[in-house]
This record gives structure tokens, C-alpha cells and sequence, in this order.
């Protein structure tokens, strides 16, 4: 009877496999998430405030901690975020944080204010310092297919109906 009340339901939520070569089930998947989203707000705290890649990392961790601190199982967490399985989440959180770590080194938001930057118009020269990167024409076949298909009337399919005059 123990089993029946108590232990199925319980049994139901283990989660056996994710079903992806390598990617092994987490039993604590939300404790996990929890402490990962945790730390990577606080690592982000070292990027300038005003800056993007800031921004974006602060707005998707907040929410996702926040449905992890609503949910208790790993199923509703999955339904709720529809970014794949906590287990890939728990990776992407991983990544993130390995990633704060080489922007930060990086320093890519480091521009002196001082700095100019060379814009080249559209017609003018381009120095011999700046590689050159032109697409080649396109094949012939390409405009002959594309006049066919815009010169064509749409053709109508049998479910529109033909006005009889």
C-alpha cells in the first residue's frame, strides 16, 4: 500500500536517462541550477554595467533562477525555461560562467574613448592594410531562375475556386 500511495509518485519524477550520448541524469538538477545561476550574477557583476553582453546574461540567468526557485521538479523547469533539459542547462550555465571569465580577460568593451575607428564609404579606395572581401558574381542561372519566378502568375491550386464569367 506504501508503494502505491507514496512511492510512485515519487518513483515517477526520477528521471532514468536524458537520451543524449554523454549527458548523464543530475538527481539535484534545480539545486544545481540554483547555485550555477547564483554564481554567474554575481561573476557578472565584474562587466561594465552598461554594457550588452551584461545586459543579455543578467536578464535570461534572473529569469531562469527565478523559475527554478518557483519550481520543485525538474519537469516543470524543462516546460516552463523550453530550452531543452536541465541537464543541458546545467551545461549551458557551466559555459556561461567559463565564458564571464574569458570576457573579462579579454576586456573587449576596453576601447580607449580616444580611439578612432576608419570607416570606408562605399566607393572610396580602400588602404592595402584592410583585406578586401568581395562576394564573385552570381552564376547567370541564378537571375534566369529568378525572372521565371517573378514573372510568373501564381498558379492556382484546386481548392481556390475559378470565377466563372
Amino acid at each position: 500500500m506504501f508503494l502505491r500511495v507514496i512511492g510512485r509518485p515519487l518513483m515517477a519524477k526520477a528521471k532514468q536517462t536524458t537520451g543524449i550520448v554523454g549527458l548523464d541524469v543530475v538527481p539535484n538538477a534545480r539545486e544545481v541550477l540554483i547555485k550555477l545561476y547564483s554564481k554567474t550574477l554575481k561573476e557578472i557583476q565584474a562587466v561594465p554595467e552598461d554594457e550588452g553582453y551584461r545586459k543579455a546574461v543578467e536578464s535570461f540567468t534572473r529569469h531562469r533562477l527565478k523559475v527554478c526557485q518557483e519550481e520543485e521538479d525538474w519537469e516543470a523547469i524543462e516546460k516552463r525555461l523550453g530550452c531543452g533539459q536541465v541537464e543541458e542547462l546545467i551545461e549551458e550555465a557551466q559555459d556561461e560562467l567559463k565564458l564571464i571569465d574569458k570576457m573579462i580577460e579579454w576586456d573587449p568593451w576596453g576601447v580607449p574613448d580616444d580611439y578612432e575607428c576608419e570607416v570606408i564609404e562605399n566607393d572610396a579606395p580602400v588602404p592595402k592594410h584592410v583585406p578586401l572581401h568581395r562576394p564573385g558574381p552570381l552564376p547567370e542561372e541564378f537571375y534566369k531562375t529568378l525572372e521565371a519566378v517573378t514573372s510568373q502568375p501564381p498558379a492556382v491550386t484546386s481548392s481556390e475556386s475559378v470565377p466563372q464569367q
